[in-house]
């Protein structure tokens, strides 16, 4: 028997609303609308199919601040992550987004109508206290902060919301169970006792003996349920994984086991991420959950250290084990004992008895390089599928990110590295220079910080789609602002599939010697103010704080300056 949602009731707002969803998608035709973020779309959707029971919509500022400082709605319901919807002031001014205004949420996909909004209040979140509480500090390392920091608006709007329909979805849509879909399947199967798993990484051979030694232990079934939403920036994307999942699952005896994917946009937020987690499978049936060591963990802070501890996550869910109602199975590190071709407990291998284990980085390594992969750690058929999705570094895409003041030589750099990389061969090299892309792709812009970052993040968008194609990208515009660079990067990480190698070169040529042989005379029209926002004259350029490499025309020579970024993609064994 499925295990009781959250709060009592599955709040499945499709199946309420199903009776007047044709009224509101033809209400929703004249209201104004806001076509959602790709985290904003994740969110409503586990809202309206009831995985984010018991909310109804998107949390008003009592909800919010109760959950930030508590863990708790304002009710008194245990949620530990503030689900919010966010939006710029221009937009509030400009939909006239009071109390009581109703709002179409529109898929940034297809531009569907999928849920009518109603606005019960608009506040201005404390991001600092959101990221230091939820997330343990405001940090910019951690993935949630600079999204935080970066991409977040300055307001958010609290109200429940009306399904008018759910998002399509073309990829693996025999995978996709809402909870209600996946509690019948329970029950039509028999399955009284269900061990959820969660990842986001790709299974090996210890994971499968990880989830059928924790079912047989509790007479359960396993319910592999990973996320295909948004993950950690840099994680192997959701077509491979599920292509791994899928070999995998004829791993497991015959009837224990099934694979539904979860439409999360992840948080990494570790011990109250793992308590998430907990209420969303218990939501979608599960009676079991595996919560694993350093769960949800972002990796390393800015000061090198692990933002969460290795327990904290099973430490939290623990404690609220009575109102969670969902049994917690602790991870356990699995490691392969070479002599009885078995995978055992670390804690429980006698003392002396060799192991063998492979790291994350280290199959990273085999991987890139094309070193074997022993079938104790994996599947040959897990095997096949990464290698198909993730070729070796030198057949792998990157972006260099040359940004520097105009004149300041990173356009003949760049053009130079261009044709250094089409003698070698192996790779298309696509050349994106500032003034190339100002004519081609964003004419109509200006020159405000506002159009700036609008025209790094479309050279974001281009260079991130050749790079997944195992382009070569060398993009050179201007890029003053700190904000920006940013973007571009994260874009990268996030779309550039297996290309996703990014790398910033900050050409730090000095203000002096661009303006002296500035042949153009840009900077002197600009002195003269017939050229408004100028970088270096009215405009400020913020130092890049974290380049990959700095040069500089005037201490070294164009060929110089090429060799040194030529070694640092050797390093990186892309070359």
């Amino acid at each position: 028997m499925a295990n009781t949602p959250h709060g009592g009731i599955l709040k499945d707002l499709v199946a309420r609303d199903e009776k007047i969803s044709a009224e509101l998608k033809e209400e929703s035709h004249s209201l104004p609308g806001i076509v959602l973020t790709e985290r904003q779309l994740c969110d409503l959707e586990l809202i309206t199919n009831g995985g984010f029971s018991p909310l109804e919509g998107f949390m008003n500022e009592r909800d919010y601040t109760s959950v930030v400082e508590t863990l708790r709605l304002a009710d008194g319901a245990l949620f530990p992550i503030p689900i919010t919807l966010d939006v710029s002031r221009e937009t509030v001014e400009r939909l006239s987004m009071v109390p009581g205004a109703r709002i179409t949420l529109r898929d940034p996909r297809d531009d569907e109508p999928l849920a009518i909004f109603t606005v019960e209040d608009v506040y201005t979140p404390d991001r600092v206290k959101e990221a230091i509480n939820v997330y343990g500090a405001d940090d910019p390392a951690h993935p949630s902060v600079s999204y935080l920091r970066n991409r977040v608006q300055d307001l958010y709007i609290g109200g429940k919301v009306q399904a008018i329909q759910p998002p399509s979805h073309f990829d693996y849509v025999a995978l996709r169970y809402t909870p209600s879909e996946l509690r019948s399947h329970f029950k039509k199967l028999s399955w009284r006792k269900v061990v959820a798993f969660q990842t986001r990484n790709p299974m090996h051979r210890a994971h499968r003996e990880l989830t059928v030694r924790a079912a047989r232990q509790r007479q359960a079934n396993v319910l592999i349920h990973p996320v295909v939403g948004l993950t950690k920036p840099g994680d192997v994307d959701h077509y491979t994984r599920v292509r791994v999942y899928e070999a995998i699952m004829a791993k497991y005896p015959n009837g224990m086991g099934h694979l539904a994917l979860l439409p999360l946009a992840m948080r990494m937020a570790g011990p109250r991420e793992a308590v998430w987690h907990a209420i969303i499978r218990k939501n979608y049936g599960a009676t079991h959950f595996i919560v694993g060591r350093d769960h949800a963990g972002p990796g390393k802070n800015s000061q090198g250290k692990d933002f969460y501890g290795p327990y904290d996550a099973q430490d939290l869910v623990t404690q609220y084990h009575d109102e969670l109602q969902i049994e917690m199975v602790p991870f356990q590190q699995m490691t392969y004992l070479p002599s009885t071709d078995e995978y055992q407990p670390v804690d429980e291998v006698p003392k002396g008895v060799q192991t063998l284990d492979i790291s994350g980085t280290e199959l990273r390594r085999r991987l890139r390089t094309g070193a074997p992969i022993p079938d104790w750690f994996s599947y040959d058929a897990v095997v096949k599928v990464l290698r198909e999705s993730y070729p070796p570094r030198n057949k792998q895409g990157f972006v260099l990110l040359l940004t520097g003041l105009h004149n300041s030589g990173k356009d003949n750099i760049a053009k130079a590295l261009q044709v250094t990389l089409n003698q070698q061969g192996g790779r298309s090299v696509s050349l994106l220079l500032g003034e190339t892309v100002r004519q081609e792709l964003s004419s109509e812009l200006g020159f405000s910080a506002e159009d700036r970052h609008l025209n790094a993040q479309r050279i974001a968008f281009v260079a991130a789609e050749l790079t997944r194609a195992g382009a070569a990208v060398i993009a050179a515009p201007i890029a003053p602002h700190e904000r920006s660079r940013e973007a571009v990067k994260d874009i990268v990480l996030q779309s550039g599939g297996a290309g996703a190698n990014f790398f910033l070169v900050h050409v730090a040529t000095p203000l002096a010697h661009c303006e002296k042989s500035d042949r153009r005379g840009l900077y002197a029209k600009a002195r003269r103010g017939e050229i408004k926002g100028f970088t270096g004259v009215d405009d400020v350029y913020e130092t890049p704080e974290k380049a990959d490499i700095t040069v500089d025309v005037t201490k070294q020579s164009i060929s110089e300056i090429v060799h040194s970024i030529l070694l640092l993609l050797e390093t990186n064994a892309l070359l």
